[in-house]
């Protein structure tokens, strides 16, 4: 993709700052009604149909040069986030400080004023999903999800925790649509055979395979890829905050996206964008790399030992950007370790209920309870291994440090994400398949290829591939 400046889609145009009044009867207190997911009038209850965001290019094999929603724009670091309005009922001054909200209410006559064209301090984005979980319901999935969890969650948690401070909160996230071309290279096994040689103590499992050149060439449309665009929340294996959690809640229903409106946002908190398309690059890139990767793999069932790509090429034809808020039911207990603390989330996705969260762990109770468990294991591989020349009952040995592994994990959720490179959009079309015959091998020790990259990811976001965002637009390169 050449290095052009992008086509702006002006995504705010007849939007209008100031006082949002129903047209039945000229109320400005109007809010969304989140079992339909329209605004409705909250003095004389009349409802409105949602404006479906409809910009950018729809037929996504059609897409070409790069597009991005107004919204979306670099953000001007010396941007006042203060907006003043001059009320229209009573013509008093009502400041909107941005960096906190997008509406505020007159003190004077109390009328609603709405921040709704953009301004280029990432307040304001493209699109919004609006909520549709009800907070009972979000509060009935986190009480759940804990009460699983209470045996061996910490005293001070269990004393403290409670569902009734949740709050609904709009993250930012970019969305991609992309059009590329893709070429992959490698090579791939079938597996013709497995035998065992040996006896006792030495006997050892070999495969036999062929082995094949394997190329994939296709054209393929990603749909929605989505990733966060806060600073904080891109930082997936944070030391003092579960941020991973968040992450794990995606996919969102992003094509029920709707037209920027403040009135969306009132009753919830909302969290301001502060990165920019180019320092998104090169987590985009990768993310889309794997995206075709993933996308590709149904045609691979032949090679059930795994294939390995030597060459991997991703010719970008075109790509969209757009902001958007999307909604959260969020938790979060801070957990004081002495002199450092760890910031725990339990998150509903508000459109989907999904949920997940980390609960913080009494681990007195639980290497305690795993220490009980090792020496009954212990006792009971004693008892089978005695008479027998096998060593397989020590084995329970481990017992006790799975236990404690299957428990930790089940608390903690670190390994918990967006599983983005199975759950994007794709769209493969002219699909050219090249399987030639290179040779047998045989008495391989491996029961899988070596070095098998078909299912790897690399795109998961963290600080080391996301980089230091406040100084990474200089090291970025564009999606080729």
């Amino acid at each position: 993709m050449e290095e052009n400046e992008p086509t702006i889609i002006q995504t705010d145009i007849g939007a209008k700052d100031g006082q949002s009044k129903c047209p039945k009867c000229g109320s400005t207190d109007i809010s969304l009604n989140n079992k339909n997911g329209k605004l409705r009038c909250n003095f004389c209850r009349h409802e409105f149909e949602p404006e479906i965001a409809d910009f950018g290019e729809k037929d996504l094999s059609q897409l070409e040069g790069e597009k991005m929603g107004s919204g979306a724009q670099d953000i001007i670091a010396d941007t006042n986030d203060m907006v003043t309005f001059k009320c229209s009922s009573c013509g008093a001054e009502v400041v909107v400080d941005t960096s906190e909200a997008t509406q505020a209410r007159c003190h004077w006559c109390r009328n609603t004023l709405s921040v709704n064209q953009q301004i280029p301090n990432g307040a304001v984005p493209d699109v919004v999903l609006p909520f549709k979980i009800p907070k009972k319901d979000a509060q009935d999935s986190i009480n759940q999800f804990v009460g699983k969890r209470k045996f061996f969650a910490h005293p001070v948690f269990r004393r403290e925790f409670t569902s009734d401070n949740i709050m609904g909160v709009y993250l930012p996230y970019m969305i991609v649509d992309a059009n590329a071309h893709a070429s992959l290279k490698g090579q791939g096994e079938h597996q013709t055979r497995s035998y065992t040689v040996g006896s006792g103590d030495n006997r050892r499992t070999y495969y036999d395979a062929d082995l094949y050149d394997v190329e994939r060439e296709f054209d393929i449309t990603i749909d929605d890829l989505t990733v966060e665009s806060s600073k904080d929340k891109l930082d997936t294996q944070s030391k003092d905050k579960t941020n991973n959690i968040i992450n794990s809640i995606m996919p969102f229903d992003t094509e029920n996206s709707v037209k920027w409106d403040a009135n969306y946002i009132k009753g919830y908190t909302s969290e301001k964008r502060d990165t920019n398309v180019d320092q998104l690059r090169n987590l985009v890139r990768e993310q889309s790399k794997d995206v075709v990767r993933f996308s590709i793999n149904n045609s691979l069932s032949f090679y059930d030992r795994g294939v390995r790509w030597d060459k991997e090429d991703l010719d970008v034809k075109g790509q969209q950007w757009k902001s958007a808020y999307l909604p959260v039911w969020l938790y979060s207990y801070q957990q004081k370790k002495g002199n450092k603390s760890l910031l725990h989330y339990v998150a509903v996705n508000a459109r989907t209920k999904e949920t997940m969260g980390s609960v913080p762990l009494h681990m007195p109770k639980l290497v305690f309870i795993s220490i009980l468990v090792e020496l009954f294991s212990g006792i009971f591989a004693f008892f089978m291994a005695r008479g027998t020349e096998k060593d397989w009952p020590w084995i329970l040995l481990l017992a006790g440090v799975i236990y404690f592994a299957v428990i930790y994990g089940k608390y903690r959720n670190q390994g918990a994400r967006h599983t983005y490179e199975k759950e994007t959009k794709t769209s493969v079309t002219n699909l050219r398949k090249v399987d030639n015959f290179v040779k047998k091998e045989k008495g391989l020790s491996n029961s899988k290829m070596k070095n098998a990259n078909n299912t790897k990811v690399s795109g998961v976001a963290n600080k080391g591939l996301v980089g230091n965002l406040a100084d990474s637009v200089k090291d970025n390169i564009p999606l080729k």
